[in-house]
Parts: structure tokens; C-alpha cells; sequence
């Protein structure tokens, strides 16, 4: 029995391309990332790292005003990985691309006006539910 033409959607919401880079922070470093789609649910980009299932991520990138309803917004997200697969032998260019969907658990709007990069892992406060602060300059 052939279920590829049957497959059953099972996105909670409704998903938007937008290509634009974005910062993965993950166990003490900063990586660079770039989006495939998102929704204010979920993420799908692309990363020079591996990470593995179930990891927890936080990621800064520009929420795009379709998904915000207002305008386009610098948001700082938590997540976990759903999934994450590796690029294909020979399809990788400066180095390793991997392809990594993310759930979005909690999110924090941040001041517009500074760069992704300036921005780094949120403290362990904040995971306790503290209002994290971006790092000093």
C-alpha cells in the first residue's frame, strides 16, 4: 500500500518562506543559520552544525510581519529540535549544510535597530523565568 501520495499534513499552522539569515545558539557558541520557512509555531533552516534531536536552541532572527500581524519584528526564540538532516555527500558548498526543524516554545521581542550577532545565549535566569537582558556591548 503507497501512503507517499495520501501523506497527512500535520502542521498546527500555516507556514511562510522567508529566506533571511538568522543565529543559532547552542551549548556556549553562536552559529550562523539561514530560514527556509517558519510559522509562529515552528522553523525549518539551514545551519553549518549538526544538532541532535531534542535539543534546546534558542534562536534570534526577524519575525516577518505575516506571522506578527504588525510589522516585521526581532524576536530571540527558544525551541526544541524535531528533526535535523544531514546535507548530501558532494551538495555542500563552504562547508556542511544541515537541515533543522525546530518546535518554538517561547519567544521575546528585542530592541529593533541591532544586529543578530550582537545578541548571545540567554542566561540560565532566564530559563527560570527571569526577563533575560541582551549582553552587553
Amino acid at each position: 500500500m503507497s501512503t507517499g501520495s495520501n501523506r497527512l499534513e500535520r502542521r498546527g499552522a500555516q507556514r511562510f518562506e522567508a529566506h533571511q539569515p538568522l543565529a543559532v545558539h547552542f551549548d556556549g557558541r553562536t552559529v550562523p543559520g539561514f530560514v527556509q520557512d517558519l510559522s509562529g509555531r515552528g522553523i525549518f533552516f539551514y545551519a553549518e552544525t549538526a544538532l541532535p534531536q531534542g535539543a534546546v536552541v534558542e534562536l534570534t532572527f526577524t519575525m516577518p510581519s505575516e506571522i506578527t500581524l504588525a510589522e516585521n519584528m526581532l524576536v530571540r526564540c527558544r525551541g526544541r529540535v524535531l528533526r535535523a538532516s544531514a546535507a548530501q555527500a558532494g551538495h555542500s558548498q563552504a562547508g556542511q549544510r544541515n537541515g533543522i526543524a525546530v518546535q518554538l516554545d517561547s519567544y521575546e521581542y528585542l530592541p529593533s535597530g541591532e544586529p543578530i550577532a550582537h545578541f548571545v545565549r540567554v542566561s540560565a535566569a532566564s530559563a527560570a523565568g527571569t526577563t533575560p537582558t541582551p549582553a552587553p556591548r
